[in-house]
């Protein structure tokens, strides 16, 4: 069960990002589906697993579209509502020529659904076999979310983007955290850049009560630190980087599909970096995320060499 946001991605392709006040040509320009909770769901469902998503979008074309590209993807829409005050969330992306991103997001609809919306839904909930979230839509309704997951014995996967502060409370809830490095050290005070750091951060992170912290670290990979002290990097695969935008979003989908079919959590951690490494040798948010024969292709193509 992913909870999370639906957004229409604008994306603008340039050799560099502008300064404050500067003017630059741009090389492209697309509408492409998106949001964090989104290209999670489908990252997941591409994989094979069997997804559900709660959400929230608007009555507009945007909104319409995000359901039938959902439906498409066979998740199980029921679940996602339609606002008649809130237009879809957007998010305005500038690309750049090294593949990087800068994104602006405009949440609309999807912070409407609140902590009494998602306890009517505690019955759905209840039967998911993992809760995927992010931070793109109301925090209290993250917080509650995860308090009825805990309370159902239910592992919960929280991709702390864009990162906020979190109480410690709803950390105890949370079974994998998967930051990256900038939110990594935005969630435990320190600053961030290398793996040495990352562990310290992840340390911190768990003695606030998370269980296991899983921080991504791009090309490099993945550090995994849980709570039997252990501290495991997990090498990625170097690829040409066309476009980063779901690089995160393509890890932690993939991440659930492996947990959820029992794969032992470094297993997954390295088939997670496999997916994610695919994502971003293509353009677009879920025009990028992988089929499970890509992915198994790509495995196999590497472990050859």
């Amino acid at each position: 069960m992913v909870i999370g946001s639906l957004n229409m991605d604008m994306v603008v392709r340039t050799s560099r990002a502008p300064e404050a006040g500067e003017t630059l040509f741009g090389q492209g320009f697309a509408l492409s589906p998106g949001g964090k909770g989104a290209n999670q769901a489908v990252a997941a469902a591409r994989l094979g697993a069997e997804v559900a998503m709660i959400g929230s979008v608007g009555r507009d074309a945007f909104g319409s579209e995000l359901l039938e590209i959902m439906r498409q993807e066979h998740i199980d829409v029921r679940h996602i509502a339609q606002s008649n005050s809130q237009a879809t969330g957007v998010a305005s992306i500038v690309v750049d020529g090294e593949g990087e991103n800068r994104i602006i997001v405009v949440p609309g609809a999807n912070i409407e659904l609140g902590p009494a919306d998602i306890q009517a839904l505690e019955h759905v909930i209840s039967g998911a076999e993992m809760i995927v979230m992010q931070l793109e839509t109301d925090l209290p309704m993250c917080e509650q979310a995860a308090s009825i997951a805990q309370r159902h014995g239910i592992p919960v996967i929280l991709n702390p983007a864009p990162a906020r502060e979190l109480s410690q409370e709803m950390l105890r809830h949370v079974t994998y955290l998967t930051p990256n490095e900038t939110e990594a050290g935005i969630l435990s005070g320190i600053e961030v850049n290398n793996t040495e750091t990352a562990e310290q951060a992840a340390r911190i992170l768990l003695g606030k009560g998370v269980r296991n912290v899983i921080v991504t670290l791009g090309s490099k990979g993945a550090l995994l630190v849980n709570e039997s002290g252990n501290a495991q990097h997990i090498t990625g695969f170097p690829v040409q980087a066309v476009d980063t935008v779901a690089a995160g979003d393509s890890f932690n989908g993939a991440l659930a599909y492996q947990l959820t079919r029992g794969v032992a959590l470094e297993e997954a951690v390295r088939f997670a970096n496999a997916v994610g490494a695919l994502a971003v040798g293509k353009e677009g948010a879920i025009p990028s995320l992988p089929k499970l024969p890509e992915v198994e292709q790509f495995l196999k193509e590497t472990a050859e060499r």
